[in-house]
């Protein structure tokens, strides 16, 4: 058994049980594990915006594989690390659910289909390169940065991007918009099935059934789907057994500047979500996370988005759903999730798997999808229960962001028509709204006060099975969250016990 050493106090040499290399056939069992927990969370984003832009299933399954291929890569790089890249972490990473409605805008606001995906790519690279680029800044420009992330406005922001994600589930559970049985009960009863056998699966309590529950759903709705002869794979035998993803698929980039600012939006989210992903495995594998522990974390999403970009995917971060398996198992190696990750590779080159899960009926994945979107919105909750209701400016921060976040869907004709297709790319997003609306009125009612330098934490989004208090981010103190470490502050959060 390969070892890695750690040097303890005292001098002396001792491994942590992060950087044990555990024996193969546990590494390949532990780290498909890994894999089951994560791929349903993985492949629904892809296909949510990619159904939304109108894509064919071909450029659907495309989509899917070099997801899949990226995370795999990008899940490497965190819990291996290259050099100063990298937490050494067990950090699943992936894509970021923060960036499904605003991709969706942007997508839609460039006319749909491919063409909309490159709009998308080029803010995703250049979001990426600047959150690369901004976690090694010096400690201060991190600090002024979270600041704008009390709890207030994080659990607005992940409240509200669950609110408005849950009617794109609703709407795949109906049919998908635009489909010709649109609304049709048949719909809705595969939808109530699949959410009702989650749901099971969750009341029955078995960690690893309910850490992939929500696959299970999926594979549970398909099958019955396809003995009512209403589960089509036809294209499954098109598609090809091995593919390679190859940068810029489907063209070259366009730069464009309001997809950006909106993407640079999306990526400040996902740093205070990958803060708290990371202090919170710190705390359950029982290793000490430090400021630059924060700061090599935060590299690794910058660098797996710009690389996202390029290989036809999109922007990551790391995965709340599987820090909560990490507690569940209690296996804290972080080489499982490197053997994860190389499964993720080998599953982003099988067109054939990706053409299987694209085959998935709507009403099917629309169950699915409003369980997990239902579930991120209590994320969003559980962080806002931690914040001082009682007291109006917060209340007031809280109502009025959900006021305007509910803006784009409840009057869309204002931003179709009467607005520059420019700027209703970048407005035209529930998230984005009340993103914006949150951090400018907590900014209003309560400053920047000292006390919210040290509550920068935010809630990820979870999914069924995953308990509440494993996937809602630890508090950080703002100066441990700093991208680099000072010899002053060298002092990392005291890990709690382990479960």
């Amino acid at each position: 058994m390969a070892r890695v050493a750690a040097r303890l106090s005292d001098g002396e040499q001792s491994m942590h049980p992060v950087d044990e290399v555990l024996p193969l056939p546990k590494l390949a069992l532990y780290g498909f594990q890994h894999v089951l927990a994560f791929y349903a969370g993985a492949v629904i984003v892809p296909i949510i915006v990619g159904g939304a832009l109108g894509l064919s299933t071909e450029q659907l399954v495309y989509l899917i594989n070099a997801d899949l291929f990226t995370c795999g890569i990008a899940s490497i790089i965190q819990a291996f690390g290259i050099g100063r890249i990298g937490a050494r972490l067990p950090l699943i990473q992936g894509v970021t659910f923060t960036a499904v409605s605003p991709m969706i805008a942007i997508g839609l606001g460039a006319g749909g289909g491919t063409a909309a995906l490159l709009v998308i790519y080029g803010a995703v690279i250049t979001a990426g390169i600047a959150t690369f680029a901004f976690a090694w800044l010096p400690p201060k420009a991190f600090r002024a940065v979270m600041r704008l992330f009390p709890p207030v406005v994080t659990g607005t922001v992940i409240t509200v991007l669950g609110i408005v994600l849950i009617p794109v589930g609703l709407n795949d559970a109906a049919g998908g918009l635009g489909s010709p049985d649109f609304g049709d009960p048949k719909n809705f009863a595969y939808a109530g099935g699949t959410m009702l056998f989650i749901l099971i699966l969750m009341k029955l309590g078995k960690p690893f059934l309910s850490s992939i529950a929500i696959l299970l759903g999926l594979v549970g709705g398909t099958a019955v789907a396809f003995l009512l002869g209403d589960a089509k794979f036809g294209d499954v035998s098109k598609a090809d057994w091995v593919g390679v993803t190859t940068p810029f698929h489907f063209g070259v980039p366009k730069f464009e500047w309001f997809p950006i600012v909106l993407m640079l939006i999306v990526m400040l989210i996902t740093m205070v979500e990958t803060t708290g992903d990371t202090y919170a495995v710190g705390d359950i594998v029982g290793k000490e996370v430090d400021s630059e522990t924060v700061a090599r974390a935060l590299r690794a999403d910058g660098a797996a988005t710009a690389l996202g970009g390029v290989l036809n995917s999109f922007p990551y971060v790391a995965f709340a759903e599987n820090v909560g398996l990490v507690r569940m198992t209690k296996v804290k190696s972080r080489f499982v999730v490197v053997a994860a990750g190389v499964f993720m590779i080998v599953l982003g080159l099988l067109p054939k798997a990706a053409a299987i899960v694209a085959s998935v009926p709507h009403g099917v994945l629309g169950g699915a999808a409003t369980v997990m979107f239902a579930m991120v919105a209590l994320a969003g909750i559980q962080t806002l229960a931690k914040v001082d209701l009682k007291e109006e400016k917060n209340a007031l921060v809280i109502g009025v962001s959900l006021a305007f976040a509910l803006l784009p869907a409840t009057v869309p004709v204002f931003f179709k028509e009467h607005m520059n297709a420019d700027l209703s790319s970048l407005l035209n997003s529930g998230v984005t709204l009340g993103a914006t609306a949150a951090i400018v009125l907590n900014l209003i009612f309560n400053g920047l006060g000292k006390d919210d330098a040290h509550h920068a934490t935010a809630a990820p989004a979870v999914i069924p099975g995953q308990p509440a208090e494993t996937t809602a981010a630890k508090g950080t103190d703002a100066d441990d969250a700093a991208p680099a470490a000072e010899a002053a502050e060298g002092e990392a959060a005291e890990p709690a016990p382990t479960a």
